[in-house]
């Protein structure tokens, strides 16, 4: 047997539980896996609070990446073998779990120079932080971004990466510690958004040429107002909602604040086709072995934590990326 938890209704943090489970036995295509790291992100708490539908039902194994080691392959998988350490990001849950069977065709090898508790705190965010620089909007040098939530998980990849790509980063945060953090991690402005209205903030930061990319993953508290820190011709990227969903608004508000292009993308449809994948994942492997990202862990907590994990982080308690062990 082995452990892992599982959600049966939809509910604040006390729903996770963990259980004994049964992972299975790998079938064609599938592998089975020892989980060794597995990371936090806000899509579980999406899942777990009903907020997304959670994927494949009740009762339900959250958890949408992870890293770890091969134990055994199923037929039809000829590129793995048991031992293989390898990482994944899927948006089919089950990686709060010691072991599982998983397809083959989610899982990418980790290379050497990165460890398992980096890859599995970066895969998704690293990954999301790649299609949203490289692909949603190509960052030039020259550019200049807005990105809420600078010391958020994502945030401290992004930072870097764009710093990498020669633009200007500007970042919002909540409080002096977590300002501190985004600068450490590629931002050149954070502002304090509980002090200083961030329109203002990113105007006096451009001397009102405002920003060519906003970057959004906070959802509720940050629109209509993100609209009006982008240039004419600029794009708004929501691609969250921590603090609840955007209101419906009006198409003719994009022409008004300056014929705005707005875009509501996602990492499992960028990275549908295999192909996508290996490159998304090739293309932050190399940035990181490469030393232009640095990838740090800044909270641990065991698995069966995993209630006091989602607390903390719902609460905003957590800084950067955070990991269970199992």
């Amino acid at each position: 047997m082995s452990k892992a938890i599982r959600i049966h209704a939809n509910g604040g943090p006390e729903v996770l539980t963990y259980e004994d489970t049964d992972p299975g036995r790998p079938g064609s295509g599938q592998i089975l896996i020892r989980h060794t790291a597995i990371g936090l992100n806000f899509i579980d708490v999406y899942h777990r609070t009903g907020l997304y539908p959670p994927p494949g039902g009740f009762p339900l194994v959250p958890g949408s990446e992870a890293a770890g080691v091969v134990l055994e392959v199923g037929q039809d998988v000829d590129w793995l073998k048991p031992g293989d350490r390898i990482a994944y990001a899927t948006n089919v849950g089950g990686a709060y779990a010691e072991q599982r069977v998983i397809a083959a065709g989610y899982v990418v090898k980790v290379p050497d120079g990165i460890s398992d508790e980096q890859a599995a705190a970066m895969m998704l965010k690293g990954m999301t932080a790649e299609y949203l620089l490289r692909r949603t909007f190509k960052v030039k040098a020259g550019d200049t971004i807005l990105f809420h939530a600078a010391a958020g998980g994502v945030g401290l990849i992004l930072g870097q990466w764009a710093r990498y790509l020669g633009a200007t980063v500007i970042g919002t945060a909540s409080s002096a510690d977590k300002i501190e953090l985004a600068k450490a991690h590629g931002f050149d402005h954070v502002i304090n958004y509980k002090e200083q209205d961030f329109v203002a903030g990113v105007a006096a930061l451009t001397g009102g040429g405002k920003c060519d990319v906003v970057y959004d993953s906070v959802g509720n508290d940050t629109f209509p107002a993100s609209l009006d820190c982008l240039k004419p011709l600029g794009m708004f990227v929501s691609f969250g909602q921590s603090s609840g969903s955007i209101p419906p608004f009006s198409m003719s508000l994009l022409a008004q604040k300056g014929s705005l292009f707005a875009t509501r993308p996602t990492l499992f449809v960028y990275n549908a086709k295999r192909e996508d994948l290996e490159a998304s994942a090739a293309a932050l492997f190399e940035v990181v072995l490469s030393g232009a990202i640095e990838i740090k862990i800044n909270q641990r907590y065991a698995l069966k934590d995993a209630g006091k994990a989602h607390s903390d982080l719902e609460g905003r308690r957590t800084k950067g990326t955070t990991i269970l062990i199992p």
